[in-house]
C-alpha cells in the first residue's frame, strides 16, 4: 500500500502490526488452516464460494505450508506452488502482470503465506518473494511429523527459543509485511505461556494457538485442550490477536470455541477438508439441489453440488476452459428421460482415455497444486460415500492426476448414487425397505466416538466431519500400540477419570487412512495436515 506526500511521490504506508493489522484485513473470525498439499488455491476458493459477499469478509486463508530454503532457492519450486501471475516468480518486486490465482486481490484475500524454516535469512530470503502478494508470511511451530523432526522445523523448534525469536524478529523488522506464527501448546500452562510470550515479543503479529501437544498426532491425536487456549486469552495483553485451532467439526463448533477460549478467530484444518461449507450458512435462497434440507436439524450442503462446484473451479482457474454442460443437479420429481439407457460403468474408456491424453496435459498436471490435489481431496469430501458405494471409491483411486473425463465419470458416478438415495428417501415409508438401518446402541454403551458421531453424522449424500477414534479407542482397537510405561499409566488414570467428553478432534491427518474395503487398487493416503 503506498500513498502520496506533499511532493507527489509514492510513499510506502507504515507496516500495521498486531491488532490494528489485524482490523486493516477486515478483523476475520474464520480461518482456513495451511494445509500441506490441500489448502491450494482451488480448495481455498471453494471454501470462500459458499459464503455470502458479508460473510466472505469475515474470513482468513493460509497456503499450504511451504520449505522456506526450497521455495526462495529454487524458481521452479516457486512457479509450481505459488502462482500470483501467469509470469514465473523470479523478482521480488510487484510483477505489474494481470493477477492470477494465488492472493489474487479480488478473490484470494486475505491470505496468509505459510513457511517452515530454522535460519532467519532463508526464511526472508523466501517470505520476500510472496510479500507483493499476500497480507502476511506465517512461521510453522506446529508440524509434529516425523520429517519436521528430521528437518528441524515445525514443533521440534520448540525447545530452541533463539532461534524462533530470531526468525520471526528479522521478518518483523525486515518484510513489508506482518508475520504470524502457529504453535502448539506445551506440557504445562506456565510453560505454553512463556512460550507464547516469547513469539510475541519477537514481533509475531498474531499467533494461533493449537490446542495439542507435539506428540499428540496419528492415533494419538485426542482432544484438544481449549482450556489451555482460554489460559493465554487470560493471561496475554487484551490487545493480543489469537486464533485457536482444534476440534472444528462442523459450523457450529466455530461459536463453541470463540465462546471458551476467548480468540479472536477459529482455524479448521481437516473439518475444512471434510466439509468445505464448514464455514457457510445454508443458502439464502430455498435451494435442495445444493443443500440437503432434514427435519432433525441434520442438514448440510449435498457432496454432489460441492464436488461439481470444485471441479468447475479447476476448469476455470487451472485449465481456463469451460466446464462441460451438464443438467441440474436431481431432486425428487424431475424427469429422468435424460438418464434412460445411459448406464454409468467405471471402467468405460478408462484406460484408452487415460493413453490418448496430450503431453501438455500431462505436464501442465504436474505443475499445477490445484490438479494435484484433486483425488486426495475428493477422497476426503465423498468418506462417507465411498465407504458404502466401493465402486465409486475403486473408480476414483484409478484416476490419474489431470485426468478430467475420469473425474466427469467419477462425478457423474456420485450424482447417480445421490439421485437414487434422494428417490429411495422420498419414497413412502413401506417402501423403503432397502435402506440401510443402523443399529440401535444405547447412550451407555456407546464409544467416545460413537457419542460423537450422534450429534455430528449426516446421511453420506451430505458433508459431514471424519471422527476420529480417540487414543484409547485406537489402543483396544490394536491400531495403536503403547509401551509398559504408558499402559501402566493409562491404567492408572482411567481409575480416576471421569468418562470421556465425546468431542472429537477434527484438525489434523496422520496420513495412515485405510479404505475400509480391500482393493487391488491402493486408496492414496489421507493429507498430511501440519501444525
Amino acid at each position: 500500500m503506498a500513498q502520496a506526500n506533499l511532493s507527489g511521490e509514492s510513499q510506502p504506508c507504515a507496516k500495521l502490526f498486531g491488532r490494528a493489522f489485524y482490523e486493516s484485513i477486515g478483523s476475520p473470525k474464520m480461518i482456513v488452516a495451511p494445509m500441506v498439499d490441500r489448502s491450494e488455491f482451488a480448495w481455498r476458493l471453494l471454501t470462500r464460494s459458499f459464503l455470502n459477499e458479508e460473510r466472505s469478509k469475515s474470513l482468513l486463508a493460509y497456503t499450504p505450508m511451504f520449505h522456506a530454503r526450497l521455495f526462495g532457492q529454487t524458481p521452479r519450486v516457486r512457479d509450481d506452488y505459488f502462482k500470483p501471475t501467469k509470469e514465473s516468480l523470479t523478482s521480488k518486486k510487484k510483477s505489474i502482470a494481470t493477477p492470477w490465482m494465488d492472493g489474487n486481490p479480488k478473490i484470494d484475500r486475505p491470505l496468509f503465506v505459510q513457511f517452515c524454516a530454522n535460519k532467519p535469512e532463508e526464511l526472508l530470503e523466501a517470505a520476500e518473494y510472496v510479500a507483493p502478494y499476500c497480507d502476511a508470511v506465517d512461521l510453522n511451530l506446529g508440524c509434529p511429523q516425523g520429517i519436521a523432526r528430521a528437518g528441524h522445523y515445525g514443533a521440534f523448534l520448540q525447545e530452541d527459543w533463539a532461534s524462533i525469536y530470531k526468525m520471526i524478529n528479522k521478518l518483523h523488522n525486515e518484510l513489508s509485511v506482518p508475520v504470524t506464527a502457529k504453535m502448539r501448546i506445551l506440557e504445562t500452562p506456565e510453560k505454553t505461556l512463556d512460550y507464547a510470550k516469547m513469539i510475541l515479543s519477537a514481533g509475531a503479529s498474531i499467533l494461533t494457538v493449537h490446542g495439542r501437544r507435539r506428540e499428540q498426532k496419528g492415533h494419538n491425536t485426542g482432544v484438544a485442550d481449549w482450556s489451555m487456549i482460554r489460559y493465554l486469552r487470560d493471561n496475554l495483553p487484551p490487545e493480543t490477536v489469537l486464533f485457536a485451532n482444534g476440534n472444528i467439526l462442523n459450523s457450529g463448533d466455530v461459536e463453541a470455541c470463540l465462546a471458551a477460549t476467548g480468540a479472536d478467530g477459529i482455524m479448521s484444518a481437516e473439518g475444512n477438508l471434510s466439509d468445505p461449507t464448514i464455514f457457510a450458512q445454508p443458502p439464502e435462497q430455498h435451494n435442495p439441489r445444493e443443500y440437503w434440507y432434514d427435519t432433525d436439524g441434520k442438514g448440510g450442503y449435498r457432496v454432489d453440488a460441492v464436488f461439481r462446484r470444485y471441479i468447475d473451479i479447476i476448469y476455470t482457474y487451472s485449465l481456463e476452459k469451460a466446464a462441460p454442460e451438464r443438467p441440474p443437479l436431481y431432486i425428487p420429481g424431475d424427469s429422468t428421460e435424460h438418464l434412460e439407457g445411459k448406464k454409468i460403468s467405471s471402467d468405460e474408456n478408462q484406460s484408452v482415455n487415460n493413453k490418448k491424453r496430450k503431453r501438455g496435459d500431462d505436464k501442465k498436471s504436474k505443475l499445477d497444486p490445484s490438479l494435484k490435489a484433486m483425488q486426495g481431496h475428493l477422497f476426503q469430501l465423498l468418506r462417507p460415500l465411498i465407504s458404502t458405494h466401493t465402486d465409486i471409491r475403486d473408480t476414483l483411486a484409478r484416476t490419474r492426476c489431470g485426468d478430467m473425463d475420469g473425474f466427469e465419470r467419477v462425478l457423474a458416478m456420485v450424482e447417480e448414487a445421490v439421485r437414487n438415495a434422494l428417490d429411495q428417501v422420498a419414497e413412502p415409508v413401506a417402501s423403503k425397505e432397502s435402506l440401510p438401518e443402523s443399529e440401535t446402541v444405547s447412550e451407555q454403551e456407546m464409544t467416545p466416538k460413537q457419542k460423537t458421531e450422534a450429534i455430528y453424522k449426516r446421511p453420506w449424500w451430505v458433508c459431514q466431519p471424519y471422527i476420529r477414534p480417540l487414543p484409547e479407542e485406537a489402543i483396544k482397537s490394536g491400531a495403536l500400540k503403547i509401551s509398559r510405561k504408558e499402559a501402566t499409566k493409562i491404567t492408572m488414570n482411567e481409575v480416576t477419570e471421569t468418562e470421556s467428553d465425546p468431542i472429537q478432534r477434527s484438525d489434523e491427518l496422520d496420513g495412515q487412512s485405510t479404505p475400509s474395503h480391500n482393493t487391488s487398487n491402493e486408496t492414496p493416503k489421507a493429507a498430511l495436515v501440519c501444525g
